[in-house]
């Protein structure tokens, strides 16, 4: 590699109207992105060389947008050439990428107005990353209902993609500190919300059930939601309750960076034969091959960085 020709291959960062490597990518300290968490975000996930669902994150991060008062100044075309090159130039075949915006800099300094900011738009490709280990996923995940509450819809809409996360950390080393793999939340009257990152499902009967309300509204989970009937099954999107959720016949997650994710035990209840359910083993099986089979998939001209979706016309 010649000092003249960057080194994409660990991954590729647009910032600022530039391409860097990502091990070049920064933000200034004085970002509120980073001094408030003021910022949003999406994730969509690159899969034999084709980006999965691309219009529907796209659509959910303007939505993110608008709800956060966010203009990076950046069309939803540009958008989705800046995506398709830092994967191009990256060459991933299977990558996990962000589209980002952050509120910016005070062009004032010690502002303490939002309209004071130049927001950002920032996007990277790195390797695929699996929110839950592809050996546990195997066995089936353990997962701890945390005894923090999810943070309020009526402080935080949880529809728009953020890293407010405080309460998803404390349930996290909550699950590390009693030898769960990971946790999920119930909100504060008691209903079953989502974990740091995926959403859940339980599986009753014919029946496939995630919550409807304090979760994100995944594309997976939407995935999820639009196989069940090809399979007999009942997609319902409704309450969960903890006794719900301990009365399931099977429990799985959902997310862009992992997929369908069985899972074997919340809290101390063993589901079936401690391994991941017949149904779950099922859907994502399908979700799987329905990648290899073009569903949704939007390939990338990996041959030409400056015409990335060339192929896909």
């Amino acid at each position: 590699m010649s000092e003249s020709s960057p080194d994409y291959s660990k991954g590729a960062a647009y910032m600022n109207g530039t391409y860097v490597p990502i091990s070049e990518a920064r933000i200034p300290v004085g970002d509120w992105g980073f001094v408030h968490s003021d910022v949003t975000y999406d994730v969509v996930h690159v899969t034999d060389g084709g980006f999965f669902r691309l219009e529907d994150h796209l659509d959910r991060f303007h939505r993110s947008l608008a709800g956060y008062r966010l203009d990076p100044g950046v069309t939803r075309e540009q958008m989705r050439h800046i995506l398709g090159r830092v994967v191009a130039l990256s060459g991933l075949q299977h990558a996990f990428v962000a589209m980002v915006s952050t509120r910016g800099v005070p062009s004032v300094y010690g502002s303490r107005n939002p309209l004071d900011c130049d927001n950002t738009f920032i996007a990277y490709a790195v390797p695929w990353v699996d929110v839950i280990k592809p050996e546990v996923q195997e066995r089936g995940a353990h997962l701890l209902v945390a005894s923090v509450p999810r943070i309020s819809p009526r402080s935080l809409d949880p529809t728009l993609k953020n890293y407010m996360w405080r309460d998803f950390t404390r349930g996290m080393f909550e699950a590390n500190d009693k030898g769960f793999d990971t946790a999920i939340l119930l909100d504060q009257e008691g209903f079953l919300t989502e974990g740091a990152g995926f959403n859940v499902f339980i599986v009753k009967g014919t029946k496939v059930i995630t919550p409807d309300r304090g979760a994100l509204e995944g594309v997976t989970r939407l995935s999820v939601l639009d196989i069940c009937p090809e399979l007999g099954l009942e997609p319902v999107v409704g309450p969960i309750t903890f006794d719900d959720l301990m009365d399931a016949d099977e429990v799985f997650t959902t997310t862009t960076a992992g997929g369908v994710m069985p899972c074997a035990r919340v809290n101390e209840r063993i589901y079936g034969n401690d391994r991941p359910g017949p149904i779950s083993a099922k859907l994502k099986e399908t979700y799987w091959r329905k990648h290899k089979e073009g569903w949704h998939m939007t390939p990338v001209n990996y041959a030409d960085a400056d015409n990335p979706f060339a192929l896909a016309a």
